[in-house]
């Protein structure tokens, strides 16, 4: 399992490669959401329920 400060560093990394066009960042921006929810403890890793907050 992955530790806090890794997640934290791959959203990061993720964040640098944000273009500002939104069409070709929805992916980026997809992936960073699903890191944080790993770091806030919001949805288990590996599960395919879908986040009922905020509907991803």
């Amino acid at each position: 399992m992955e530790s806090k400060e890794q997640l934290l560093q791959e959203i990061e990394t993720l964040k640098s490669k944000l273009t500002g066009d939104m069409m070709s960042d929805m992916e980026i921006r997809d992936q960073i959401h699903n890191v944080e929810m790993k770091v806030n403890g919001v949805k288990p890793e590996d599960s395919h329920f879908d986040c009922i907050g905020c509907g991803s």
